[in-house]
Parts: C-alpha cells; structure tokens; sequence
C-alpha cells in the first residue's frame, strides 16, 4: 500500500513538473506577440485620447515611458500616460490622455482588467470613462457616491466602488509622475 501512495506522489509531481515547463514554454514564445499587440493597441488610442493627435512617439521621461501626442504636421499636441495599479481583482491597466501643459484630462482608456463582471468592469463602458474628459487637474481627482457636483470630482459605478476608487488613484498617481518627471527635465 505505502508503494502505491509513493509511486503516485511521484506520478503527479513528474506531472507537475512537465506542465509547468509547458505553460512556461508557451508563455515565453508568446510574450513579444503580446507585447507587440499591446504597444499597437496604445498607438492606436492615441487620437482617440488626445484630441488633434494623430500618432505618438515613445520617450522615457524619468524612469517612465510615455507618448507625445503628435498632430498631422508633427507638433506635441498632448501626453498619452501609460499606468497601472490595483482593482478590486486584479491590476487594471490603462491610458491616460493629457494636454499638452498637464491641465486638463482629454480622455481615458481601460487596456486591461479582470474586474468582477456586471460591476467593477463597468470602468471600461463610454460613460462612465467619458466623465474623466475634460476634467481640470489643478486638483486631484476625488471619487463621490452621488453625481459629482465639483470640477473635481467623479462618480463610481454603483456597487464597485473599489474599481471606481483604483482608476481614480491610479489617474491621479500617473499625472503626479508625469509633472515630476516633466520638471525634473526642465521643460513642458
């Protein structure tokens, strides 16, 4: 009986083992196509986030890539921001449209979540992205139950009020780094 149990232990860490050398090898051979998908489906936002724009040039500013929005003749016509922190249950991805001075937000785009579905994934609906545009960024952001009143302020989605607050943060932390990048360097 004791030969059995053994002979089993083995059978499935051996299996283990293989699987997990599988996943890894498949993971490895598809990561640069994931990650040359998901650098196209940034460019791609790009006019969609900044309005004017009509491509974007990755530079790293500090330690942090972002893109210059660029219209049809090549002038900055704003900043696409790349950020990302954590949901409710898991780590949201997304874009940040900004104008060209850092005052006001031109649009908001959600590249990855897993947010519980019928709740939280309500981040990635039009209307309720659509709040973000046009908000002044003096101050930052602040997240309220009922309709926003304020400049300032925007509305959670009903019951997923921790996916609300992350996109919030997570908006809020990108431009902050984008100003101490930004003055860092010496110029706008």
């Amino acid at each position: 009986m004791k030969n059995t149990y053994i002979g089993q232990a083995w059978l499935v860490i051996l299996l283990s083992l293989s699987f997990g050398a599988a996943l890894a090898t498949v993971q490895s051979a598809l990561n640069p196509k994931i990650e040359e998908n998901r650098l196209q489906d940034t460019i791609g936002q790009i006019p969609n986030l900044v309005p004017g724009a009509a491509s974007g040039d990755a530079e790293t500013i500090g330690e942090h890539v972002v893109y210059r929005a660029r219209d049809e003749q090549g002038e900055q016509v704003g900043w696409v921001l790349p950020a990302s922190g954590q949901g409710f249950a898991d780590k949201i991805s997304l874009l940040v449209g900004v104008d060209k001075e850092v005052t006001r937000i031109t649009g908001l785009y959600i590249l990855d979540q897993k947010e519980t579905p019928g709740l939280g994934n309500r981040i990635v609906e039009d209307d309720w992205r659509r709040q973000f545009v046009d908000r002044p960024l003096a101050k930052r952001l602040t997240l309220v139950k009922a309709a926003a009143s304020a400049e300032d302020e925007i509305q959670g989605v009903t019951g997923a009020t921790i996916s609300s607050e992350s996109v919030v943060g997570i908006v809020n932390a990108a431009v902050a780094q984008l100003r101490v990048d930004l003055s860092g360097q010496g110029s706008k």
